[in-house]
């Protein structure tokens, strides 16, 4: 098992005026140490030599507001096995500056955050030399697996109370054809309306979803109706767990009432979920994505 080298960068994108800040952690051969990454610390190697490839690809898209931070936990656990975790902040709709929130621009916009990633992971300032990019699987929490899905073929369909002209519309989206497989957490799937909007999403997919999840309680049940009969479903509902039951846990001067996602339903243990869940995401990718 390798370590987790981690790096910070700015990546140009161009659908997009100003970089995306993006986290991407990797197999790496130095030490770790504790570092500061935002308010969390983390054991990484910053900036660490990476080991050998060819690595597989995960990209792990937050939640609408949200930090890729988060899932920091998640991307250290599959850096150590061996993938190389792409941890964009999306832009406009993250913790720091959300005013994309809600909008059909915001549905547009995610999908090619994670195509630009995964060109800059690539190209020279990537990893060249290291990554596999016919082996790629996206995780979704939340609006992260609305984004996983229109990776994959999904054809949303944006309200009217989204849009400008106050007019329900197509979202123009165009399908990663790198994408192999996807991990959705509580995903938001509302937008999938029309009956044929995932007929085109044929990769492998794992959907866990909360029991007590008061945000997308349906929204699993309309993707598993919306998808091909063929498409490889694996899904579950986790007992007890609430819509922000995915996120990593919270370090104690972070969890509080006030402070929603470090909260869950009550008897629900976030630490020993966790604990699993790890394991089991980087299996499902394991399997599919293996190279051929």
């Amino acid at each position: 098992m390798a370590e987790a080298g981690c790096r910070i960068v700015e990546v140009a994108a161009p659908h997009l005026d100003a970089p995306i800040t993006l986290c991407a952690m990797y197999p790496s051969v130095s030490a770790p140490e504790p570092t500061k990454l935002g308010p969390y610390t983390v054991d990484v190697a910053l900036d660490g030599r990476p080991a050998a490839g060819p690595w597989p690809v995960a990209v792990i898209s937050h939640g609408s507001g949200g930090s890729p931070l988060t899932h920091r936990d998640l991307a250290r656990f599959l850096a150590c096995e061996g993938f190389l975790v792409l941890l964009p902040e999306h832009p406009g709709n993250n913790r720091d500056d959300n005013h994309l929130a809600n909008t059909a621009a915001i549905l547009a916009q995610r999908p090619r955050d994670v195509t630009a990633v995964l060109d800059w992971a690539g190209s020279a300032q990537g990893f060249p030399s290291e990554v596999d990019l016919r082996r790629v699987g996206v995780v979704g929490h939340s609006l992260g697996g609305y984004t996983a899905l229109t990776q994959a073929g999904g054809r949303a369909v944006a309200f009217a109370r989204e849009t400008p002209d106050h007019r329900a519309c197509p979202v123009a989206v165009t399908k990663d054809e790198r994408v192999a497989a996807l991990v959705l957490l509580a995903p938001a799937a509302a937008w999938f309306v029309p009956e044929d909007s995932l007929a085109d999403v044929r990769t492998p997919i794992l959907m866990l979803t909360g029991e007590h999840d008061l945000m997308v309680a349906s929204h699993g049940d309309l993707i598993a109706a919306r998808l091909p009969a063929t498409t490889p479903l694996d899904s579950r509902v986790v007992e007890r767990a609430g819509h922000y039951s995915f996120l990593a846990p919270f370090p104690p001067e972070r969890t509080n009432p006030g402070f929603p996602p470090s909260q869950d339903p009550p008897g629900f243990d976030r630490v020993a979920f966790h604990d699993l869940l790890y394991p089991e995401i980087g299996a499902f990718l394991a399997r599919h994505l293996s190279a051929s």
